[in-house]
């Protein structure tokens, strides 16, 4: 644990969690005082039990080993350091992190080709109620895209039950339009690929929407995000 005068001098800072058996990073965090070594109960700031993170440390300790804890920038202001973090997730795919860092949808790394099609792409024009969701590449690789796009989101499930279609956005372009049929709570129950239940987070069970729905929304461009939103849930509907 840092001291109060290592804390004091570190501000805010961003940090990789490395499993020692291979020496991969698999988790990328900011923060500040002693965020860093407070993953070892595999609970989030807010309570939310982190599925594949808490698996991964789970596995660590029963290997009788300790998670190594790895400082990359400290001295840090805020605005900097979401920068920072968001940076070294583009560097570290495959983390256990459940979404993107700061500005990844719309300033993440890119080939030219996928820079001149986001910023050339047709602003999206919403006919109807929608959900947007961002989704990282990592994600889509361990799975499919639907896999990855319909759970563990933090949303209202009011709104959400509300939209017509569920869009996967990847670097504010949309990749994929669905239609959920229900929405239920993050368990394994409903989501057997869950070790542990995730409060306060919805999934959706659905399909891919009608052709012509979905030529309607893919690759167009989503509005820039206010500065400072890093959630990766939007509600989007007709002006």
């Amino acid at each position: 644990m840092f001291s109060d005068s290592v804390t004091q001098a570190l501000a805010y800072y961003v940090y990789r969690l490395l499993d020692p058996r291979d020496g991969s990073t698999f988790y990328v965090g900011k923060g500040r005082g002693n965020r860093v070594f407070e993953h070892a109960d595999g609970v989030s700031e807010n309570g939310d039990v982190v599925g594949d993170k808490l698996i991964r440390i789970r596995e660590i300790k029963r290997a009788g080993l300790e998670v190594g804890h790895v400082v990359h920038r400290h001295g840090l202001d805020e605005p900097t350091a979401f920068e920072v973090e968001a940076a070294l997730l583009d560097a570290y795919p495959g983390t256990t992190n459940l979404v993107g860092g700061h500005g990844s949808d719309e300033r993440g790394v890119a080939h030219a080709k996928e820079i001149i099609e986001r910023y050339e792409a047709v602003p999206i024009r919403p006919l109807s109620t929608l959900i947007a969701i961002s989704v990282n590449q990592s994600a889509i690789e361990r799975s499919s895209l639907y896999e990855a796009v319909r759970y563990a989101w933090r949303l209202s499930a009011v709104k959400a039950r509300a939209a017509d279609y569920v869009l996967a956005v990847s670097q504010g372009i949309v990749i994929g339009v669905f239609k959920a049929d229900a929405w239920r709570p993050a368990t394994p129950e409903f989501f057997p690929a869950l070790t542990n239940a995730m409060p306060g987070r919805w999934g959706f069970v659905g399909k891919p929407a009608p052709e012509e729905v979905a030529q309607l929304y893919l690759r167009t461009r989503l509005p820039k995000r206010p500065r400072g939103s890093v959630n990766p849930v939007r509600y989007l509907g007709p002006e």
